[in-house]
Parts: structure tokens; C-alpha cells; sequence
């Protein structure tokens, strides 16, 4: 059992609720790895007291917290400093204390890209087709646009693909329903909505129209294998799932908060997909 010292480093997750959260599975891991003086704890905050709560975490000792929904947005309007990846999402999710400041990142970016290069994908390679325009697909986008990658993004209401582009220079748009026939063109197809969440929902794509190299990664990591990365699977393409994402974009905020920068490997992917429903 690890015993905690006076001196502790401390963090956690905010967000409403907060007991889905795998990054306490995440971060306990690597502190136990790492024989780390610190913890890392789930902090259930109610949207009306997110300034207070986060403003006490500081001033009780905290290093730092990831944010997850609802409180992103709020999370980025509270920070003194925000980052370019921030700025670049339009929200935070990770928060470092530092010196009575607050300074948000969104390692979601960083997560995306390296989950994509741990699985042997070039991000930079050609143009991608983004499907969704909500938070994932704007971190994905934003990621993908930093690269100098050509990025087109389809989304079943037109009008948020819209509002995504207005702020993304640089950002295409299609209608839903040319997807597919983006795919002839794309060397990367990204699925950033929550179609196969559960194993509910596909954005069926037709992979018949794909450029042979295409990489299919899908953000959603339960189940493992969505329908649309079993389409692509039968359709003999690579395929990304979306569990290198959740587990690199922890990697930051771990090396801010408690000094060392851990390492994803099989053990930490074997460890948290043990924890994962069989959907």
C-alpha cells in the first residue's frame, strides 16, 4: 500500500459527473510505476461551483487537474494563461497551478497526434477527411491544421461544420452525405462524433471509394472496435482505435504535476482496457 507523505504532490479530475473518468486508472499507474509521492483523485464539482472549487484545489496545495465536461469551456475562461493548443480548441483540459496562476492546455492535440504516430501513422501525411464538429473534432482538426495538413470536415448539422470553419482558417466543409466520396482523396478518415459509442451508431462510410492507403482511426474507445473500424477492418484498410488518444493525452499533465514523464506502453493499455466495458 503507498502512503503519502506531508509533502505529497496532489491532482485530480474535475467534472460533472466524474466516476466514468479512466485518468485516475491512468495517472494511478504511472504514479505506482514510478514510486511517486503523490495522488491523483476524482473531483466530483458542480458546474455553479467550478471557479470556487478549482481557485481552492490551488490554494489547498494542488498542482494541477484535468477538466472534463461540462466544464472546458469554463476551465479556459478561468485560466490566467492559456496555451496555443488551448486557444487553438477553443477549450481547456488540463490546468497547472503555478506561482498563485492558473494555466490551461488542451492535450487533447498532443494525445491525438502521438496516439496516431504510436500506431505507425504519419498525421502529416496527406489531407483528412474530420467527421463531427464538436470539442473532439476541433481538437482533431486544430491538430491536424498545425501539421500544414489539408483538413475537411463533414458533419450531420451542416451549420456547426460552419461555425467550426469560421473558426479554423483553413478548414473545408462538406455535406454528410459526400463522406464517402471524400475518402478517394483523403489519406486519413477520422470519426469525432460518438456514432459506435457503445456499439450504437455508425457513420457509414463507403470504403469501396477509399484510396488504398487510407488510415481509419476512430476517437471512441468503447467498444475497441467500432462498426465503423470493423467496416474498415473487412475493407482491408489500417485502422487507429481511440485508446492511444486517451492515453498520450495524459502524458502532459502528469509530467507537469509530478515531474516525470511516463511512458505509454502495453502494460498501461492492458491495464486500462481491463477496466473497460466488453460493449
Amino acid at each position: 500500500m503507498r502512503i503519502l507523505s506531508a509533502t505529497a504532490r496532489l491532482a485530480g479530475i474535475a467534472g460533472w459527473p466524474v466516476s466514468h473518468s479512466r485518468s485516475p486508472r491512468i495517472h494511478g499507474y504511472w504514479l505506482d510505476r514510478h514510486g511517486i509521492d503523490g495522488a491523483y483523485v476524482p473531483l466530483p464539482i458542480a458546474p455553479a461551483a467550478f471557479a470556487v472549487a478549482i481557485r481552492g484545489l490551488m490554494a489547498a496545495g494542488f498542482s494541477g487537474a484535468n477538466v472534463t465536461v461540462p466544464h472546458k469551456p469554463a476551465a479556459f475562461a478561468l485560466c490566467d494563461r492559456v496555451d496555443d493548443a488551448a486557444r487553438r480548441a477553443g477549450a481547456v483540459n488540463t490546468l497547472v497551478f503555478r506561482d498563485g496562476r492558473i494555466e490551461g492546455s488542451n492535450t487533447d492535440l498532443f494525445g491525438f497526434l502521438e496516439g496516431l504516430r504510436d500506431a505507425g501513422v504519419d498525421p502529416a501525411a496527406g489531407p483528412a477527411l474530420v467527421l463531427g464538429a464538436g470539442g473532439a473534432a476541433r481538437a482533431t482538426a486544430a491538430a491536424l491544421l498545425g501539421l500544414g495538413v489539408a483538413v475537411t470536415v463533414a458533419n450531420r448539422s451542416p451549420e456547426r461544420a460552419t461555425a467550426l470553419a469560421r473558426d479554423l482558417p483553413g478548414l473545408r466543409t462538406i455535406p454528410w452525405a459526400r463522406c464517402s466520396e471524400a475518402l478517394a482523396d483523403s489519406a486519413l478518415a477520422v470519426n469525432a462524433t460518438t456514432l459506435g459509442m457503445g456499439g450504437h451508431g455508425d457513420p457509414g462510410l463507403d470504403f469501396s471509394r477509399a484510396a488504398p492507403g487510407l488510415v481509419v482511426a476512430d476517437l471512441v474507445y468503447v467498444p475497441l472496435e467500432t462498426p465503423l473500424l470493423a467496416a474498415a477492418r473487412r475493407a482491408g484498410l489500417r485502422r487507429v482505435d481511440g485508446l492511444g488518444m486517451l492515453l498520450h493525452q495524459a502524458r502532459p499533465g502528469f509530467a507537469a504535476w509530478f515531474g516525470t514523464d511516463p511512458t505509454v506502453d502495453a502494460g498501461l493499455r492492458d491495464f486500462i482496457l481491463a477496466d473497460l466495458p466488453r460493449a
